[in-house]
């Protein structure tokens, strides 16, 4: 079977002219400035007002409840600056909670932060690329109201959390699943199947905490977390390449076709690699030729012409540690650097930074503001760079420094999460906002 059928992710990196992913150009709105650079096609539709509101906020007619990003973006910064300031208490030993273990700290960091901004964000651009609604009002409720139970059950019930995350997981995937079957719409699907295998390595992890299965916990988390890397290097290799061209007005901006492929394609390899606990040199083969495939790419997008743009350079900046993250685990996986350094870099430095970034930019495009950005998402976007920073390069130069670097790591997080839910809260939740 070819790879472009098979994978899916091969096949998307068509940056321009493809009706199959983008609106119609007679459905945007758009003009380029290369101060101003638009939101690309992908992720902004004609806009139109939302009825006003029959109720607070818990009316299924309340604007937040309109487009699925809007609860999502809010309640994942919300919820990570939360669950942040709950482990450092925990690491430093000032207070006993269900996130003293590293493993349920990850595992919160994981399928609740991130998956509810990948959900959040699916939602948003699957109605794009369709043209077809996905969940929003009662239904987008229900799913977001399945998300936050998982997270307030886990310290009380961790199986009626877990029931609560595969029903999330299978509700977000057939929301997308919905839409993209409508418009025939198959070369995305994948995210469908990304959706469900990342509810999957979740419940892998419980059963191995329950003792029920002898998959390592660990080898779960990481499974979970490589599903979610090739999300960013898809949609990354989409729209980083797109915005920077629009942004800058250029148009010889992206990398070779075949070059793209192939750095997506090794991600999955080495996904089932590690999952098979394959041989070490494997891994680390697997791991460098990704690293330098992906390294490769970014060179191409010329993310020093970006440098003047905030907007352009934090993806550029987010994309720059997937290449460090893959280095680091080749690295790891042949015994000379612990694996923590190569799991923050992806999980602090790409995962946090790319989040921050594309919540900035999709929360602006879907509310009607400018794609513009000041001194507040300047501040964001350097403090996740900070805590990034902090804890991969710090720990891996000094090691005695371990312990500060988490702490101060985590007080950068939270500040950039806190200063976003500051920023954008009224974006997310006013009522004459564009869905």
């Amino acid at each position: 079977m070819a790879p472009d059928v098979f994978f899916g992710f091969t096949n998307v990196i068509r940056q321009t002219g493809d009706p199959g992913s983008y609106p119609h150009p007679e459905r945007t709105n758009i003009t380029l400035s290369s101060s101003n650079p638009p939101m690309a096609p992908i992720l902004s539709l004609p806009p139109t007002h939302p009825s006003s509101p029959t109720g607070g906020i818990l009316s299924p007619q309340h604007a937040l409840w309109s487009l699925g990003l809007r609860p999502f973006y809010l309640g994942a910064a919300i919820f990570s600056a939360i669950v942040m300031l709950l482990w450092i208490a925990a690491y430093v030993g000032n207070l006993h909670s269900h996130l003293d273990h590293p493993y349920w700290h990850a595992h919160e960091m994981i399928f609740g932060y991130a998956f509810a901004v990948v959900v959040g964000f699916l939602f948003a651009a699957v109605r794009n690329w369709t043209g077809y609604p996905t969940p929003r009002r009662g239904a987008l409720m229900a799913i977001f109201g399945l998300w936050l139970a998982a997270r307030i059950l886990l310290p009380f019930s961790p199986s009626l959390s877990l029931g609560a995350d595969l029903a999330f997981a299978v509700a977000a995937a057939l929301g997308i699943a919905r839409s993209l079957w409508q418009a025939k719409n198959y070369r995305n699907a994948f995210f469908v199947a990304l959706l469900l295998g990342i509810g999957g390595a979740n419940l892998l992890f419980h059963l191995g905490i329950a003792g029920r299965l002898g998959f390592p916990i660990g080898k779960s988390l990481h499974l979970a977390l490589d599903l979610i890397l090739i999300i960013m290097a898809v949609m990354g290799g989409r729209v980083i390449p797109m915005f920077t061209a629009r942004g800058l007005n250029r148009n010889n901006i992206g990398a070779p076709r075949w070059l793209m492929r192939l750095a997506i394609t090794l991600l999955p390899l080495l996904a089932l690699a590690t999952a098979l606990d394959a041989p070490p040199l494997l891994q680390a083969t697997l791991a460098l030729l990704a690293c330098l495939t992906h390294g490769a790419c970014l060179l191409h997008w010329q993310p020093w012409q970006t440098r003047h743009t905030p907007l352009l350079w934090v993806l550029h900046a987010a994309y720059a540690w997937i290449p460090l993250h893959l280095g680091l685990r080749a690295a790891a996986a042949l015994g000379q650097v612990p694996d923590s350094l190569a799991v923050h870099a992806l999980t602090v430095g790409a995962l946090g930074t790319l989040t921050l970034g594309m919540m900035t930019r999709t929360t602006r495009g879907h509310t009607g503001q400018p794609l513009r950005v000041g001194r507040l998402e300047v501040a964001i976007y350097g403090l996740i760079q900070a805590a990034a920073a902090v804890r991969v390069l710090l720990p891996g130069l000094i090691p005695a420094t371990y312990t500060a670097a988490i702490t101060l790591s985590g007080l950068l997080w939270t500040a950039a999460f806190v200063l976003f839910v500051a920023g954008y809260w009224a974006f997310l939740v006013k009522s004459d906002a564009y869905p």
